[in-house]
């Protein structure tokens, strides 16, 4: 919720979020290289979105930081079973396999459904707007 011209400092966001600094460069350094963020060096510098609120998800948050691969990785355990036979023992997928695929591609259509503007509008709606000022003055009063 601050002004989309202005750079925050690492220390600032990881003062504000209650995370240390080298933790957080480093996430901002791998949204950086996705495009998501951009930054500048100096006593002005920090970091700040490098597009609108609206076109950046959760799911291009999150795979900036983790990478774009999936959640379960099969290890098709089922092979192992001694009781199977050889006319039963390639089925493909199996079924935790699918339920594992389909939960997976569930929660990425969530994280693609949020945006930052999207978070940023429900933060208005619940949270106390004394609270929204507050945060917004601790980084105003920073410069």
């Amino acid at each position: 919720m601050q002004p989309p011209d202005r750079y925050i400092p690492t220390r600032d966001l990881a003062t504000f979020h209650g995370v240390p600094k080298e933790y957080l460069s480093k996430a901002l350094q791998a949204l950086a290289q996705a495009g998501l963020v951009e930054s500048t060096l100096g006593p002005s510098g920090g970091y700040r979105l490098s597009r609108k609120p609206e076109d950046i998800t959760f799911l291009d948050i999150v795979e900036a930081i983790e990478g774009p691969r999936n959640t379960f990785a099969c290890t098709n355990i089922i092979a192992n079973n001694p009781c199977l036979d050889s006319s039963t023992k390639n089925h493909g997928v199996c079924q935790i396999a699918r339920v594992m695929h389909r939960a997976d591609e569930a929660w990425r259509a969530e994280l693609r459904a949020m945006t930052i503007a999207r978070l940023t509008e429900q933060l208005k709606v619940e949270l106390p707007g004394r609270l929204l000022q507050r945060n917004q003055d601790w980084f105003l009063q920073k410069d």
